[in-house]
C-alpha cells in the first residue's frame, strides 16, 4: 500500500481516521477555517486538524472515529484532534480492515491495515465485510444466551470462539460446532 500524504485539502476524501478527544479550550486561540453543511467546524494546523462536531463514525465518504477521554459516551459537540499522519485511505474494494477485540471491556472496533503493525495471522477484510462481522461480534460480546450450550467457563469459551472466528475465514457456525 502506498503511503499517501494528507493535508487540509484532501483529508476529507475517502479516509479512515481515529481522532483523539481533546479539551475544548485548545480551540480558544484558533479561528475556525471551515464549517461543513452538517455543522462540524474545522481548525487546521501544520500538524493536523481539530474537529468540533456532534457526530462521529461515518462522515460523508469517510470513517472517522472518536477516541474519547472518558469511558462515557459523548453528548453534544466534542473536539477531536488528528495529525495528518493519522489519516489512511479508505475504499470499498481493498482488504483494509481488521477487528480488534477487547475481552475485558467486551468491545470490538475496526482498525485500518496501515494504522499499526499486525501479527502475520491477521485477516483483513473489505469495509463492508468488516462491518457485518463487527455487528455479529458485538452482539456475541454483549449477549450470554448463546453460551449456555457450551461446557466450561463462559468467559473463556466466548474468547476462544470469537478470537478464532476473527482470525479465520470459516463461518461462525462452523467454529461454534467445534466447541460443542
Amino acid at each position: 500500500m502506498t503511503c499517501k500524504s494528507y493535508n487540509r485539502h484532501n483529508f476529507h476524501k475517502h479516509t479512515f481516521c481515529i481522532f483523539q478527544e481533546v479539551d475544548r479550550t485548545v480551540l480558544d486561540p484558533l479561528q475556525p477555517q471551515y464549517t461543513s453543511k452538517s455543522g462540524s467546524t474545522y481548525y487546521f494546523t501544520e500538524e493536523g486538524v481539530y474537529r468540533l462536531s456532534n457526530h462521529w463514525g461515518r462522515a460523508a465518504n469517510c470513517k472517522w472515529r472518536l477516541a474519547t477521554i472518558s469511558s462515557q459516551r459523548y453528548s453534544g459537540k466534542v473536539v477531536g484532534y488528528a495529525a495528518w499522519t493519522s489519516f489512511f485511505p479508505d475504499n470499498d474494494h481493498e482488504l483494509l480492515y481488521a477487528i480488534a477485540i477487547d475481552f475485558e471491556t467486551l468491545t470490538a472496533q475496526y482498525v485500518h491495515k496501515a494504522s499499526q503493525d499486525f501479527p502475520v495471522t491477521t485477516v483483513f477484510r473489505t469495509a463492508s465485510e468488516t462491518l457485518k462481522r463487527l455487528k455479529v461480534l458485538r452482539q456475541h460480546l454483549t449477549e450470554d444466551q448463546w453460551l449456555r450450550y457450551y461446557n466450561g467457563d463462559p468467559t473463556l469459551v466466548r474468547q476462544q470462539i470469537l478470537s478464532e472466528w476473527n482470525s479465520s475465514t470459516l463461518s461462525l457456525e462452523v467454529i461454534k460446532r467445534k466447541y460443542l
